[in-house]
């Protein structure tokens, strides 16, 4: 079995592979927006909710009616569609270099104090794909309430390969001039 936080030069597509994950299909928006934007160098994702085969896996609010660990797991999920969405935006997730920054909201009582607890779904996530040299910049918020009941919502930015950087480092066979 792979160490899942072992550091390596294989790039996120691969990673996903070697540890056995199957990303899910991409979530639909809610409202009229695009699900990622590119910005140059980056990637930026709209906020992703822990949905699977198009429901929410699970409502709520933390502190209320979900624990630590099904917080922990929801944003998991979410991190998994966010990789998802990346991948069907730029057709190979091997262009994604790095995570910038991971946004997590909570939809928590006022008494719920284990936020970073329950973000590290995510971040666990992104330290195995990444390796932990590639480190992250990360915010967590608790809020009174999320859209159509969600318990969280996840939002990152990639780092990623323009598409003449990756023909430059691989350029697919393309014979050399001259020959």
């Amino acid at each position: 079995m792979p160490d899942a936080n072992k550091s390596t030069a294989t790039k996120p597509g691969s990673r996903v592979r070697e540890l056995g994950l199957v990303l899910p299909r991409t979530p639909t928006p809610l409202g009229a927006y695009v699900e990622a934007s590119e910005a140059g160098p980056l990637l930026f994702l709209s906020g992703i909710l822990p949905v699977v085969d198009r429901k929410l896996s699970v409502t709520g609010r933390l502190g209320e009616n979900l624990s630590v660990e099904q917080g922990h797991e929801a944003v998991r999920v979410a991190a998994m569609n966010a990789l998802a969405v990346a991948q069907q935006h730029l057709g190979d997730l091997d262009r994604v270099k790095k995570l910038v920054k991971l946004s997590v909201v909570l939809a928590t009582t006022e008494q719920f104090v284990d936020h970073a607890a329950v973000a590290d779904g995510a971040s666990d996530l992104f330290v195995q794909l990444f390796g932990t040299e590639n480190g992250h910049a990360r915010i967590v918020y608790g809020v009174q309430s999320l859209p159509i009941g969600t318990p969280v919502v996840v939002e990152v930015i990639f780092e990623i390969e323009s598409e003449f950087q990756r023909s430059v480092s691989n350029p697919g066979g393309l014979d050399a001039p001259g020959s």
